[in-house]
């Protein structure tokens, strides 16, 4: 994948993941979801408010470029659905490895809000991979 195509799915997808987790977690059982999770170990009251952007944003950003790696290591040309489940699968997999080793090193949340939130994942993570693999797409084949 040349630095073009990375770029441009990297920020498509980050603008992807923050909009997406942002429509997600504004939803009242997910917003719920969230409260609960943030409080739900002896660490309570730990949200940031407000949250800060720029941080989340970079975030978003990391996410996605690891989304566009994964989809840029396959076919030249790559289905809208073959993204999603690559992009599923590195959104779940992603925030298995955060949420299980914050559970493990910290207070924050429990078990449930551990094991719930990886599934919760999956959808931006799916909807950047689609939505990267459509935009990459649209550039043609990889040189």
């Amino acid at each position: 994948m040349d630095a073009r195509r990375f770029v441009i799915g990297t920020f498509v997808g980050g603008v992807t993941v923050l909009a997406t987790g942002t429509l997600i977690f504004a939803m009242a059982p997910f917003r719920d979801f969230l409260a609960y999770a943030m409080n739900a170990g002896p660490a309570t009251g730990v949200a940031r408010e407000p949250q800060l952007l720029w941080a989340v944003a970079l975030g978003a950003l990391s996410y996605s470029a690891l989304v566009t790696l994964a989809i840029g290591t396959r076919a030249r040309s790559l289905a809208i659905g073959a993204g999603i489940k690559i992009g599923a699968v590195v959104g779940f997999l992603l925030w298995f490895t955060a949420d299980f080793t914050f559970y493990g090193i910290s207070n924050v949340g429990n078990l449930t809000s551990t094991v719930v939130d990886p599934l919760i994942e999956l959808v931006p993570g799916a909807v950047a991979g689609g939505v990267i693999a459509a935009v990459l797409g649209k550039m043609g084949p990889q040189d």
